[in-house]
Parts: structure tokens; C-alpha cells; sequence
């Protein structure tokens, strides 16, 4: 049992009270926060005279950043000139593959400290660092990027889960490109033994997690798939994949094994409740149920998915099939959980010409959209995250109930308003594992 060190005191808080079903939005509660980084209690009452009072203020979970792959930051701008006509994903990867080709290790990790802040700005705590560029020389394969990426969480002071990919192909039954090289495991085995380097290395560090990831289907056949995802069981790690965000993928994978990628999945029996797919963009109704039942999370990246032209997921299929839907920045063109939120409801708005997609049985967006900022992207993650409740790590947002972006809101629409209406200048702080509120104003913002 943690011992409460501080007890804070917001207006208002999203937060599950001792005692609860769920969470709710509460009124002046008391949050205890223990020695041990984790919430030690939330009671509501008659606040006691020794509190850390933030007046003005709404307290919600820290927000949960599930999918970014941080050093294409530096592409913003970048793959924005369309000389032949149309561009497409396919032709804003050529543009990527260039600054994987002369990224080095100080760059990087600039790269990564300035994404990292920006989300902190942003009022996210925790990010999945979707991370496939390995290599300082790719001759050997070295590893060397996976620390600094590291490093560069540290000194942002975000935690991390750094989701360590497995790269192998260049399609289906196709070798590698050489724009590919610093991404790639010269085996499954060599892989795994990384994983569990770097899980030792994690051990002693309260803010770093290590989670897998296979790349794709395009990029890691089947069976090596099957051969990852039983050594990530085996270790209770999360696994992720990049799933049928582009048709191309799908196609190939129909001509390769008759079926489309999240189908192979499913027959191989290679989803459980630790399996998150990215962007689905392109799955069927059906497809997404089964992947629901069988206990996968959604991963979905708005801004990315519109600025890469991928397409809009069928979000009403995958709320009818009840899958969980997290949010990530992915290339961060634009780090903003808030806008990334904003898009997946009004995404579906244009898409289907009606509001309230992510409405719950009391019609209400409040809960639904907290759980895709906040709670589901904990649940992919496998952190202890996600929710202000009794036991769980004290990683938090405070926001600025007084912020012109919120004047006039009232207090019982005020999440909805929040997502729906503000900027990231709402986020007065962030506070990581029990620590103290912190702001990162970042210029420009």
C-alpha cells in the first residue's frame, strides 16, 4: 500500500471515485498521490486544510500517445510537392526513406526530445514510440538508435513503451530495399534477444516499458510473425502491427495467401487481448468483429491518416463490434491528442453525414472520447495507466477550466467542449509518475 505524500485538488476531475463503477466528473475530490508514483486514493467531501489546491482547473487521466514514430518530425513540409501528378502514401515514403538515409545518432535524438516535448504540451504522458529505425550502421546491425530514442524520452521526462520492431521484407515474398537497411533483424532469434536486452535494461527504469511490434504484414512474413508473437506471450510483452492502412497491402496479401492481412491474422490465431492493429483502415465489418471477439485494440491515427490520404476507418463498424480505440500521432506532422480525438468523432461526421459516432448508451461523448485519449491506449500499451482511480500510476493533465477556449462551457458539457472546441493552450501541465505538474510551452504553439 502506497503511503499518500500529496493530496491535490482540482475543480473538477474525470476520475473514478473510491467505491465507484466508473468514472465520472467530479467536483473539488481529493487525489492522494503515493510515495510510489501511484494514486493512492480519490474521495470526494470536505477537502482538509493541508491540499495542494489548483483552482480553475479540470484534472483528467494523462493522455496516451499509442502509435508515433517520432524522428518524422522531420519531415513536415517534406513530401508536399506533387510533380507527377498525385502523390500517395507510397510516394510520401520515398521522401522518408531519404532521411532514414542520413539521420544520424545526434539528430535523432534532437528529433525525439522535441517530439516527446511537444506531446507533453500536449497533454499526453505516455507514448508508444513505434520504433523500426535501429541502425547506425546498418552493416551490422548495431542497435545503436534504440537507446537514443530512449535518452531522448528521458530527458522529455515522458514516459515510454518503445515498441521494437521486427523489419524483414520489402513485400510480400520480395527482398528488402536498400532504403530499408537500418530497420532490419538479420533473424526472428536476433530480434527477440534484443527484446530481452532491452527489457533488462528497462527493469530498473520506473518510466520505460518494451512492448513488439511486426512491422507489417508486407514487412514480416506470417510465420515469423507466429514465431514473434509466441515469444511476446511468453514474456506477457504487447504486440502491434501496421494492419491494412493502404489497399495495395491488402491486394498483395490476397494474391500471396488468399486472404487479406487482418483475415491471416485471425486464422493464424494471432490476436489476443496484448494485440494492437494500426490503422485498419480499410477492414471490413467483419473482419472487425472477429478481430473485437478475439480481444484486439484499434489503434487509429486521424491526422496521419488524412494527411497520407489513407482513408477513413469504419468507425461505426468497429463501435458495433465493441473494439477498444486508442489514438496515436504517427508521423506527428501535427502532435495534437486533442485534435486527434476531435478528428476521429468529426472524421465520421463528414464520412456518414451524422453526429455523435462515438456517443455511449446515455448518448453522451464524454466517456467514449476519454477512453480513446486516455484509457485504451494504457490497455495497448500494458501500463498501469490510463485513468484516475485508486492504484493506478499517477500520470495527469490539468487543464485550464478558465482558458478562452473553454469560456461559457458548461461544466456538465465540458469534455465535449474540451475535445470538440479547444487547442493544446488549454494543457496548463502534466505530471508523470506522481512528479510535479509540469508546463512545456513549445514556440509556435
Amino acid at each position: 500500500m502506497s503511503r499518500p505524500v500529496r493530496t491535490i485538488v482540482p475543480d473538477l476531475a474525470w476520475a473514478v471515485a473510491d467505491g465507484a463503477d466508473g468514472p465520472a466528473l467530479l467536483r473539488d475530490p481529493r487525489i492522494g498521490i503515493g510515495d510510489d508514483g501511484r494514486i493512492a486514493f480519490v474521495e470526494t467531501g470536505g477537502a482538509p486544510a493541508e491540499v495542494e489546491r489548483h483552482h480553475g482547473t479540470l484534472l483528467l487521466p494523462g493522455f496516451v500517445n499509442a502509435h508515433s514514430h517520432a524522428f518524422q518530425l522531420a519531415l513536415r513540409g517534406t513530401g508536399e510537392v506533387f510533380p507527377a501528378g498525385r502523390g500517395s502514401f507510397w510516394s510520401w515514403r520515398e521522401a522518408m526513406y531519404d532521411l532514414v538515409g542520413r539521420v544520424d545518432a545526434d539528430e535523432l535524438h534532437d528529433l525525439c526530445v522535441r517530439a516527446f516535448e511537444r506531446m507533453r504540451s500536449a497533454g499526453a504522458t505516455t507514448v508508444g514510440e513505434f520504433h523500426y529505425l535501429h541502425h547506425d550502421d546498418a552493416a551490422t546491425h548495431d542497435w545503436a538508435f534504440d537507446e537514443v530514442v530512449l535518452d531522448a524520452a528521458e530527458d522529455a521526462g515522458i514516459r515510454i513503451v518503445l515498441l521494437h520492431a521486427l523489419y524483414r521484407t520489402g513485400g510480400f515474398g520480395l527482398p528488402a530495399e536498400p532504403g530499408q537497411a537500418r530497420f532490419l533483424a538479420p533473424s526472428v532469434e536476433a530480434h527477440v534477444a534484443r527484446l530481452d536486452e532491452l527489457a533488462a535494461f528497462a527493469a530498473d527504469r520506473p518510466l520505460v516499458g518494451i512492448g513488439a511490434v511486426a512491422h507489417s504484414l508486407r514487412a514480416v512474413p506470417i510465420d515469423e510473425i507466429a514465431e514473434l508473437a509466441a515469444a511476446t506471450r511468453e514474456r506477457g510483452m504487447v504486440l502491434h502491427l501496421h494492419v491494412e492502412e493502404q489497399p495495395k497491402e491488402i491486394e498483395a496479401c490476397r494474391a500471396a495467401h488468399g486472404v487479406g492481412p487482418l483475415r491471416l491474422l485471425l486464422e493464424r490465431g494471432l490476436v489476443d487481448e496484448r494485440t494492437t492493429a494500426v490503422h485498419l483502415t480499410h477492414s471490413s465489418p467483419e473482419d472487425l468483429r472477429d478481430f473485437a471477439a478475439a480481444g484486439g485494440i484499434a489503434c487509429l491515427c486521424p491526422l496521419t491518416e488524412a494527411n497520407l490520404g489513407d482513408g477513413l476507418a469504419d468507425v461505426p463498424a468497429m463501435r458495433a463490434a465493441g473494439l477498444p480505440i486508442c489514438l496515436g500521432s504517427d508521423s506527428n506532422a501535427r502532435i495534437s491528442m486533442l485534435e486527434e480525438a476531435r478528428w476521429l468523432e468529426l472524421g465520421q461526421r463528414l464520412r456518414g453525414e451524422l453526429r455523435g459516432c462515438l456517443r455511449d448508451e446515455q448518448g453522451r461523448l464524454d466517456g467514449p472520447l476519454m477512453d480513446a485519449l486516455a484509457t485504451s491506449g494504457a490497455r495497448s500499451l500494458g501500463i498501469d495507466a490510463g485513468a484516475i482511480a485508486t492504484g493506478r500510476l499517477a500520470d495527469l493533465v490539468l487543464v485550464d477550466r478558465d482558458h478562452p477556449d473553454l469560456e461559457g462551457v458548461p461544466d456538465e458539457h465540458l469534455i465535449a467542449g474540451l475535445v470538440l472546441g479547444a487547442g493544446d493552450g488549454v494543457v496548463r501541465g502534466t505530471m508523470v509518475g506522481g512528479g510535479a505538474f509540469e508546463a512545456f510551452v513549445v514556440e509556435g504553439e
